[in-house]
Order: structure tokens, then sequence, then C-alpha cells
């Protein structure tokens, strides 16, 4: 107990000196965490003020309380003593160790940044990307979430994102209505299209530019089967589908013309 006594007043110095600068560290360390958050929400409100994507704005913010963090502690292992010169050639051949092992979320960053420049989509837009369909509401650093029309949130990597094919529905201002009607080989086809023809013209949210089609797409099997494709504007595309496909099966119904099911004819021969 003396030795370790007489110890603490030989060094009571260097260990005040220590003591002092490992708070000083720890201050520095609180302040740059609460410097990165307010940082980070000051550029995600800077770039929503200029009426950019909040996606972007989200992806940046992310990136720029990263850089701010990093930057916080080195100051604070500085300030303990650390060789932060020797820390970044440790941190950075470290950095390229962890990189070959997480090569798949560099990926995903890699496919973040490519989302950013190439805007494939925006926040708000109707998607299917990787297999999974749904409205975007953030890209993060890594991932995209989506929330579905039942609103479940899918949250996908962004380089599966990126390596197959992206659909976006909501892009452009219109989108085309694909009906098949089939009806029975023993209609009268002109009169199936002046029907198919009434409803289109009684529904208001169909577009007279570009002109909406009616015509015989196939002699199937068990119908003669017409191709039905109006034009609306994008917003209003699942109203009007939902609307008209049930108002030309009621239509056709008040016509007497026929839906067929899958049949076959057979033919018995007796010799």
């Amino acid at each position: 107990m003396e030795v370790l006594m007489d110890w603490l007043n030989n060094n009571s110095d260097t260990l005040s000196h220590y003591l002092i600068q490992g708070v000083i560290a720890l201050i520095i360390f609180f302040i740059g965490i609460r410097v990165a958050k307010f940082s980070a929400s000051l550029t995600e409100k800077a770039i929503s003020k200029r009426k950019v994507d909040k996606a972007v704005g989200t992806f940046v913010s992310n990136i720029v309380y990263s850089l701010v963090f990093v930057a916080t502690l080195l100051m604070a292992l500085s300030q303990v003593g650390v060789e932060t010169t020797s820390f970044i050639a440790i941190l950075g051949a470290a950095g390229l160790a962890v990189g070959l092992a997480l090569q798949g979320s560099l990926s995903n960053f890699a496919s973040g940044v490519l989302i950013i420049i190439l805007r494939p989509f925006k926040s708000g837009d109707y998607i299917d990307a990787a297999g999974q369909s749904g409205s975007v509401q953030r890209i993060e650093i890594f991932s995209t979430e989506l929330i579905t029309p039942d609103n479940k949130v899918v949250i996908i990597p962004n380089s599966s994102i990126m390596s197959g094919a992206i659909v976006n529905y909501s892009r452009e201002k219109t989108r085309r209505i694909d009906f098949v009607i089939g009806v029975g080989y023993d209609s009268d086809l002109k009169q199936v299209k002046k029907v198919l023809e009434e409803v289109l013209e009684k529904e208001s949210r169909i577009l007279k530019d570009p002109a909406y089609t009616i015509a015989v797409l196939a002699l199937a099997d068990s119908s003669v089967n017409f191709a039905v494709r109006p034009w609306v504007n994008t917003s209003d595309y699942w109203p009007t589908y939902f609307d008209l496909l049930e108002n030309i099966k009621l239509a056709l119904d008040d016509a007497g013309i026929n839906i067929p099911y899958p049949q076959m004819d057979v033919h018995l021969q007796k010799d």
C-alpha cells in the first residue's frame, strides 16, 4: 500500500495531466456528436428548402454526420496523446481489411451514390425493384426503404436495386390501362366493339389524347380476345382500372354478350 501511495505521490502531476486531457477528450467527443447531429439536420433542412428530393437530403445528411463523427473521434484521440498520423495509417490498413470483409456493404454504399446521381426514382415514387414493389420512403447510405400499399416497410440493399431492372410507375404523368376482354365466338364483334366504346366514352377520367384503342387481339382457344387500352393520369390509374373492369362486365351482360369460360369441344364419331 505504501508503494502505491509513493507512486501516486511521485506521478501526481502526470496523472493530473492525463486526467485533464481525458476529460477534455470526452467533452470534445460528446460535443462533436451533437455537432454531427446538428450538421446533418441542418444539411437536410437546407436541401429540403431548395425543393430537392427529401431522399437526397437524407442521404447527404448521413454522409455529413459520418464525416463529422470521424473528425471528432480523431480530435478526441489526439487530445489524449494518440498520434493521429499513425492512427490514420492504422485505420487505413484496418479499413482495407474491413473493406475486403464487407464488400457487400461497400457495394451498397456505391450503389446508393449512383442512385443519388442517376436518380432513377425519387421519394414518393411507386417502383418495382429487386422483386419488391412500394412507394419510396427514404434512401439511406446502404439501403432504400419502401412502403407497400398495405403499409408494410420493405428495406432493400442498394446494390440489389442497382443490379436489376427498376420499374418506375410514377415518373410519367400518364399511364395506359391494358385490358384483355374475351367474348364468345358467336358474338357480334361490331356490337362488342360498340359496347366497349360506350363504356369508355362515359368514363370522364380517360384522356382524349392519346386516344384509346379497342381492337381484336387474338382468336384464342375459347374466345375472341379484345385489347382495350385507354390512357389516364397516373394518379387515376387504379380507381379507373377497377371502375372500368366492373362497368365493362355489366355492359356486356346488359347487351347479352357472353364472356366464355375456357372450354373444349369434343366430337364423338361412331364407326
